[in-house]
């Protein structure tokens, strides 16, 4: 920023002439000042230019201390943005061709063991000089790790960079020894199974599903050449064998490393589980994981217990026989919805993305609650609320603690009510063969309107009704087989 100042007679301001203050440039301030015994003299009587400098500061978002990332884990373990820069190229070299003055004359055999022989370089298939190259710098490279669970560490650090390559190792002088730069390692950061990895501003660049999945997310700067720098009667001659010679200064920037690539990367978790299990809070279902497989999650008597989702391995179907261990699944335990929550109510709205690599949901009911089928379709509501393919999936409904009396004794009537709700898969399939039935028929007679296009918002009831209903005690371990036979025969028809 520029701005006027007022006549001043201070040595401590640099200053112009007034009659040039609009010419302020480099040489016209640099004629003013003139050395008297190595002192700086400025002359007065001068109008000065204050010349007043600000930083910029780039402004990030303020990442969460050790102690929040304890305390509020479910909040940071499945985003994150980071930020990733590539190894710059290694520098090349300005080199000069060896001496090849020596005497003509050789006299005595001392004198010709003494002579050096001819340099040899290395040369390409067409007889050109190979001349050495700086290091390609280290690329950046995001993979799946099984042994990761969470994104938490990246809130720790959020910065990662690659080695930049290798300089040509020379003093100045082409030789046969001269070497290339080395290049750089590869970076490679670990990210749990189920990561999507996105540019900052919403480009999608890999979904790491799968355990060796790699993106390739920032690439290394190449190296600089290296050029011969010839006098002119030898640079014609030295073109037939090379074409890198320093024909001016401006050329010499071919000799630096080209720099890295450097990109804000959004890291975002999507849980990897076969099953899905969802409820109200309370409803039991870390009680449900907890039966079923090794998994240990958070149980207690109060509700939102469940912060993150927690997964367990189901053990595949004895009766299979050696198919058994083909036929294992994962079941991700998910935290309890509320009514609201695909608006960000509760925990819910951060957490129903992990549903969308399941390919069955168990929908967990409190027989004993007040109102079992209003529990039920509110979970079913704000499934839909969020995302109607949800509803579309196979799913099996477990009516839980019914070793309560007052549950076992309506457990009937739940049943028949929920069976209710929803439609057979071949109403539902003569339903869309009908409604492109009529489409077509409505494209040959060209009267189609507008509104009868969009679709149609399905209510809960017009979707598919549960695979099964069946009631079971988690915690007393009541029908537990038949639940697992029930999840294991809706996974092979969902393959």
């Amino acid at each position: 920023m520029l701005s006027s100042v007022p006549q001043q007679r201070s040595s401590s301001i640099l200053s112009l002439p007034s009659n040039r203050i609009s010419q302020a440039s480099l040489s016209a301030f640099s004629s003013q000042l003139y050395h008297i015994n190595r002192k700086l003299i400025v002359k007065k009587n001068y109008q000065g230019i204050l010349i007043n400098c600000a930083l910029a500061k780039v402004k990030n978002s303020p990442s969460p201390n050790s102690d929040i990332l304890v305390k509020e884990r479910h909040k940071y373990f499945d985003e994150v943005i980071i930020t990733v820069r590539a190894g710059d190229g290694g520098h090349g070299a300005i080199l000069n061709l060896p001496s090849q003055n020596g005497s003509a004359k050789s006299v005595g055999i001392f004198d010709k063991a003494r002579t050096k022989k001819k340099a040899s370089y290395k040369r390409d298939f067409d007889g050109s000089i190979i001349l050495p190259v700086g290091g390609h710098g280290g690329d950046v490279i995001i993979y799946a790790d099984e042994s990761k669970d969470t994104l938490l560490d990246f809130h720790k650090k959020s910065r990662y960079n690659a080695k930049r390559g290798g300089n040509v190792d020379a003093m100045g002088v082409f030789s046969s020894q001269t070497r290339s730069g080395l290049a750089a390692p590869v970076l490679r950061i670990p990210v749990p199974l189920g990561t999507v990895v996105k540019q900052k501003r919403g480009k999608l660049l890999a979904d790491l599903a799968q355990p060796g999945d790699e993106v390739l997310v920032a690439k290394g700067g190449q190296g600089g050449i290296s050029l011969l720098e010839l006098p002119e009667h030898r640079r014609n001659k030295m073109m037939d064998f090379t074409t890198n010679i320093l024909r001016d200064d401006s050329d010499k920037v071919l000799a630096v490393g080209r720099p890295g690539e450097e990109v804000s990367l959004q890291l975002i978790l999507r849980v990897v589980a076969d099953v899905g299990l969802v409820g109200l809070p309370n409803a039991g279902k870390s009680t449900l994981l907890a039966a079923t497989t090794l998994a240990k999650p958070d149980i207690a008597d109060y509700p939102f217990t469940t912060l993150m989702p927690n997964l367990g391995r189901l053990n595949g179907d004895p009766s299979l026989g050696a198919g058994q261990f083909s036929s294992a699944a994962t079941l991700a335990d998910l935290p309890g919805l509320i009514e609201g929550a695909h608006l960000g109510k509760g925990l819910g709205r951060n957490f129903l993305r992990h549903l969308r690599r399941t390919r069955l949901l168990v929908h967990v009911i409190d027989a004993a609650a007040e109102d079992p089928v209003q529990d039920y379709r509110t979970v079913k509501e704000e499934l839909r609320m969020y995302n109607p393919e949800y509803l579309e999936r196979p799913y099996i409904v477990v009516l839980n603690k019914i070793d309560i009396p007052e549950a076992m004794e309506r457990l009937p009537n739940l049943t028949a009510e929920i069976w209710k709700i929803g439609c057979d898969v071949m109403e539902l399939q003569n339903d869309d063969t009908s409604g492109r039935e009529a489409s077509h028929l409505a494209n040959d007679s060209d009267q189609i309107d507008i509104d009868s296009q969009e679709k149609k918002v399905k209510t809960i009831e017009e979707y598919q009704r549960p695979l099964a209903v069946i009631g079971v005690s988690v915690l007393t371990g009541i029908r537990i087989n038949e639940m697992l036979k029930e999840i294991r025969v809706a996974l092979r028809s969902c393959q």
